[in-house]
């Protein structure tokens, strides 16, 4: 098939627009989300520092290359920071991919473990609670999602980020709205819009320039332009409430092209309302009186884990904290 814009070969058709598009044009399609998505909501300002959370995977060193573009043009700093979860055969590889790609593009980069912040690796975490098949533990990825938002809440402040930009695409967006709404979890849906109604001072304000990009454009993307990145998937994600959702909303992807951008579309409309009514003032949070950050109740989500697991290991003899 031949580019709309140009009739040259084309590498990519959009099923949802029904238009092909050549190498060139494809890039500057998806360059151009990009950049309509930053000004839309003015995720960046002049001279703000930029903290992206880079894990070596292919959303989040596209995100670190279209923000270095970008940065050529219009000035701001840029630091990459990487959490290691610890997460044997699958970790190592691709924090070594996003500290390349760090270096290639002259960004500072930063490590930020789970073993050094949280005392356990999250293969370690596993090990102690149990097994997820006979409901001795909640998915490695509750584990793992909580103690991610927390440090790398903890890293954007340690490199006094302004901002902290997240590699996360359409359908990681269109995957939490129905998520969320499935549990029943309106208010979380309050928190995780594409601009925040006002923000606690001990939370660095994320930042999702990729939102209006589909998962397999920023494939794509990588792919054509020679950016090395992780395609391997984590070996937990088999326990994921999340993987679900995705393949059924690929299944209706499939069958109406479309239907991502429209979840997407329903639920920007809805956030205002969700934001004003359900998220509670960020004046009336406590402060976790473990570590300090920002909570709805006396200790946060994370250091409840953290305690967990930290009992867990004491019951059975086992000695993996590290302070």
């Amino acid at each position: 098939m031949k580019c709309s814009k140009c009739n040259r070969p084309a590498v990519y058709h959009a099923r949802y627009t029904g238009r092909y598009y050549c190498h060139r044009h494809f890039n500057e399609m998806v360059e151009k989300k990009f950049k309509e998505t930053v000004k839309k909501y003015r995720l960046i300002e002049k001279g703000e520092r930029i903290a992206v959370g880079v894990s070596g995977g292919k959303d989040s060193v596209v995100l670190l290359h279209l923000l270095a573009k970008l940065r050529e043009k219009f000035p701001f700093e840029l630091v990459a920071v990487t959490i290691d979860e610890g997460i044997a055969g699958y970790r190592p590889p691709s924090v070594e991919i996003a500290r390349r790609n760090a270096e290639k593009l002259g960004i500072e980069h930063r490590i930020y473990s789970f073993k050094e912040y949280i005392g356990f690796t999250l293969d370690e975490t596993v090990e102690i609670m149990g097994s997820f098949e006979r409901g001795e533990r909640v998915g490695a990825c509750s584990y793992c999602g909580v103690w991610r938002r927390w440090l790398l809440n903890y890293a954007a402040k340690d490199v006094e980020a302004d901002k902290l930009a997240v590699g996360h695409n359409l359908d990681d967006e269109v995957q939490m709205f129905i998520m969320n709404i499935l549990r029943g979890d309106i208010a979380r849906l309050g928190r995780t819009g594409p601009y925040y109604e006002e923000i606690h001072p001990e939370l660095v304000p994320r930042i999702k320039p990729l939102r209006e990009i589909p998962e397999k454009e920023i494939v794509l993307y990588a792919v054509l332009n020679g950016i090395e990145v992780d395609l391997s998937e984590c070996p937990y994600a088999v326990e994921a409430f999340r993987a679900e959702i995705r393949d059924w909303l690929n299944e209706m992807e499939e069958r109406h092209p479309g239907t991502k951008y429209q979840i997407l579309r329903s639920y920007d409309k809805l956030f205002p309302l969700i934001a004003k009514t359900y998220t509670k003032k960020t004046s009336e949070l406590n402060r976790c009186r473990i570590c300090g950050q920002p909570t709805t109740g006396e200790i946060c989500k994370a250091c409840q884990f953290r305690l967990q697991v930290e009992r867990k290991a004491r019951e059975r003899g086992l000695t993996f904290r590290v302070d």
